[in-house]
């Protein structure tokens, strides 16, 4: 079985080159979203949730390097593909409790004000993005019904 330590190494490889849309090592991402959980399966994950999604890695390396059936259930779930709806992605990811909450620290992380962006020029999106996070993390929460989660998301995304 891999260990967090793996799951680290991974990461920190597989992001090593990139940054986030401020200009930061992006790796700092997943490290606060592993770091906001208890140690555990949703450690792992969540130091892995954006890996297979937005580098070379795929769920077949991550396979190969041990880790476990459960781990990459719960990252498949968090890993949102392009072609997915949005919504339908974060209803997915309820559905497990690794992936839900591994999917709520991401949306916590995201909407930190110090790593929100609202940019000019793009500010329209920029809100759209974060309102999108915003009702998702409610929906995650049991705050909003899926119904309700739904008919807003609608609404987020005819902006």
């Amino acid at each position: 079985m891999s260990t967090i330590a793996t799951a680290i190494r991974i990461a920190a490889e597989a992001h090593a080159n990139q940054l986030d849309k401020d200009g930061r090592p992006y790796i700092l991402h997943p490290i606060a979203v592993m770091m906001s959980l208890p140690p555990g399966d949703g450690q792992v994950v969540a130091v892995l949730h954006d890996v297979v999604e937005d580098t070379s890695v795929t769920m077949e390396d991550l396979a190969r390097a041990g880790f476990s059936e459960s781990v990459l259930a719960s990252l498949r779930l968090v890993t949102h593909a392009k072609e997915e709806p949005y919504a339908s992605y974060v209803i997915r990811c309820k559905a497990d409790p690794v992936a839900r909450a591994v999917k709520m620290a991401d949306l916590r992380d995201n909407t930190r004000p110090e790593r929100a962006l609202m940019r000019p020029g793009i500010l329209e999106r920029d809100a759209s993005r974060m309102a999108r996070y915003l009702l998702s993390y409610k929906f995650l929460s049991d705050e909003i019904s899926e119904a309700d989660y739904l008919a807003a998301m609608e609404e987020v995304e005819l902006e």
